[in-house]
């Protein structure tokens, strides 16, 4: 037994830290959180029993600085440290730092950290525990060049010291090799501090199934079966789920062994996952293990019952692990969506802002993790997950249908959310037949995007009218429909009762709506000549419950800080007006394209240039990527629109740009030369 843990430092922020702090709150021990002062509005700050600002904004001086967080550890009395995922999760010199200072490191070792760290090292490793592998190699864009046909196309590079979809490319000929190396050399060496690349074969239609293991400081190594995490854009994960619909017992039993035999062989401690890539004949091959915590944890924990922060917890003081393998059961199906701030629209690009409305869904076995809060603003300096939605049931059908409807419940306004692609994803005939893979919304986010597009305009508009009509009742701004109390919609339309013609516009679209009648219930309301009996069954500031002819509705509500109004059904966004009150400075002008306009190319979000391919004088084809923009810790390619000559680049080499901020300047068609 080593030494009683009483006080956490989370080195970390959002959803994570939050996740951490409330089982650490509810074994006793108090948590001191970080912040940097851009991201204080953030919950995990009013959640930790201390907070302390470290820095600006800059990662590098906040949340990547191991100095100083080691100081506000010790200067707050903390006994260890979390890192939770991401930033110095995978760090050995901030285990070492620890390990230095006195603090307990809630993770595993430095060796194990360093093996398992570098792909290439992990992957002799499992070599050496008897797991299969793919072929690989690694080295610089010289050596890789030379060597690449000893693993044949198509290949996948990957940053050798990092993980989290950073840098991954998919080259499937030779033509295409030199430039993706560069690309992902230099986002390794952004991301991770070294620009060492990782080149393995590629799999076609893989799964992405990975196995949860937990080992103490005793020797003792479990794992708590796998979770399927075939869903991916970006490389990234964004649907996880367990168990596996995919695997036989006899596979998943394999599996789990080899996992183990990973885990004792380098000596692991802690939590950690071993990730493998199943083919269509279920071979399995070792991909990477991830010596941390991991995003898509909370689906392992609905199907076991087990608490894997808390499980770190008691390793970390020592304590030998209170299950055995034989202890571990799968009990229903729990599925987890990402909710990211992006456009699936516009290839997923990030959609940073100030959200208008954060509503979360409720109910019984519905999960949610998050960092932020209503009016929080995302941040292009991080990550754009927003939160993780978790649901759990008896079986997997069950829990789609429950992840369905807590997604349409789920209400984001003021930025873009994936909540709409996610819904589509989870009641779809791939997703409920299992017949997915790696490359799926690859291959079918297109088709995906114009089903989104044609069920948001097949959205019945009267029922949007009605909703956001019940809504107004109670505006601030209505005048003669101002409520006098709650529920009395005779009192709501005033001396309008008798009758009222309106004007209410539903995504610029101007309908004329009638009020013929209405009770102390009830309000009767004609559009197009179609009378329509409808009833508030309930409300809350941003939301309203109502039936239309006894049919019952639910719509979520927000208005911005230009006064736009906005309502929402099954995750589909409209904006809406009434020509009666508001003025007329109000109505929602039409959203600047993102990209560029006939003279000159903007940023579509603030982020920083990393690469600049033209100067003044040089002429480019419609297309040709102009410059390199990095947010979010992903890479966006700014492209010409058109045929054209360059006059002016506005910009420099690591420059912050702002929204819309003009980039590169064309010379304007006929002007001299």
């Amino acid at each position: 037994m080593g030494k009683r843990i009483t006080r956490i430092l989370i080195a970390n922020r959002g959803e994570i830290a939050v996740r951490i702090m409330r089982t650490a709150g509810r074994m006793g021990i108090r948590t001191v959180g970080i912040y940097s002062r851009i991201d204080s509005d953030s919950l995990h700050i009013s959640m930790a029993d201390k907070a302390i600002c470290i820095g600006e904004s800059e990662l590098s001086e906040t949340y990547l600085n191991i100095p100083k967080i080691i100081e506000v550890a010790l200067n707050t009395s903390c006994d260890a440290v979390h890192p939770g995922y991401g930033f110095l999760a995978e760090n050995a010199a901030f285990v070492q730092a620890c390990d230095e200072a006195g603090l307990i490191f809630i993770g595993p070792n430095t060796h194990a950290m360093q093996v398992m760290g570098n792909k290439i090292e992990a992957r002799a490793w499992a070599k050496k525990s008897g797991v299969p592998i793919t072929e690989g190699l690694t080295g610089t864009k010289e050596v890789l060049l030379k060597a690449k046909d000893r693993v044949g196309f198509p290949v996948l590079l990957k940053a050798a010291a990092g993980g989290g979809g950073k840098g991954m490319q998919i080259v499937r000929d030779e033509k295409e090799l030199e430039e993706a190396l560069e690309a992902t050399a230099r986002q390794a060496r952004a991301y991770f501090g070294d620009a060492t690349v990782y080149i393995e074969k590629y799999l076609d239609e893989p799964r992405h199934i990975e196995i949860q293991i937990l080992a103490d400081l005793h020797g003792n190594v479990i794992h708590l079966f796998e979770r399927e995490c075939s869903i991916q854009r970006r490389y990234q994960k964004i649907i996880e789920e367990s168990p596996s619909a995919t695997l036989t017992p006899e596979i998943r039993a394999q599996m789990g062994e080899a996992a183990v035999r990973i885990g004792k062989e380098i000596g692991y401690t802690s939590a950690g996952t071993v990730e493998f890539l199943v083919d269509k004949k279920l071979n399995f091959y070792f991909l990477e293990m991830n010596t941390r915590i991991q995003v898509e944890h909370p689906v392992t924990e609905l199907v076991t019952g087990i608490d894997i922060v808390e499980e770190q917890i008691k390793i970390a003081e020592g304590e030998p692990l209170r299950l055995k393998q034989e202890d571990i059961r799968q009990q229903g199906h729990a599925i987890e969506c990402r909710i990211y701030a992006e456009d699936p629209e516009n290839n997923f690009l990030p959609s940073p802002g100030f959200m208008t409305l954060y509503c979360e869904p409720q109910g019984d076995h519905i999960r949610i993790d998050t960092g932020v809060t209503p009016g929080t603003e995302i941040k292009s300096a991080f990550d754009p997950m927003i939160s993780k939605l978790v649901v759990w049931a008896e079986t997997r059908k069950k829990a789609a249908h429950r992840m369905n409807e807590a997604l349409a419940f789920y209400g984001i306004h003021g930025i873009r959310t994936n909540i709409s692609y996610l819904k589509k994803l989870i009641i779809g005939k791939p997703f409920l037949t299992n017949s997915i893979s790696t490359k799926f919304c690859d291959e079918h986010t297109e088709e995906i995007v114009s089903e989104i597009r044609q069920e948001k305009a097949d959205v019945p508009r009267h029922i949007l009218l009605i909703g956001y009509l019940l809504l107004s009742l109670q505006h601030p701004s209505a005048k003669g429909f101002l409520c006098r109390k709650a529920g009395d919609l005779w009192s709501a339309v005033g001396f309008w009762r008798h009758l009222a013609r309106l004007t209410v516009s539903c995504e610029e679209e101007e309908f004329p709506v009638t009020l013929p009648g209405s009770s102390e219930d009830a309000v009767e309301v004609e559009i197009g000549g179609t009378s329509y009996r409808t009833k508030i069954c309930g409300r809350q500031p941003s939301s309203l419950h109502f039936s239309v002819d006894g049919e019952p509705y639910h719509i979520l509500y927000s208005e911005d800080r230009n006064h736009r109004e906005y309502i929402s059904v099954g995750g589909h966004i409209f904006l809406m007006k009434r020509f009666d009150f508001l003025p007329n400075e109000l109505i929602a002008a039409s959203a600047e394209s993102l990209g560029s306009d006939q003279s000159h190319v903007t940023a579509p979000m603030p982020g920083k240039v990393i690469k600049i391919n033209v100067k003044p004088g040089e002429e480019v084809k419609k297309g040709a990527i102009l410059l390199i923009i990095e947010a979010m810790k992903m890479e966006n390619n700014i492209i010409a629109s058109k045929d054209a000559k360059i006059s002016e680049v506005n910009v420099e080499l690591n420059q912050l740009v702002e929204v819309h901020s003009p980039l590169v300047v064309f010379e304007e068609e006929g002007s001299e030369k």
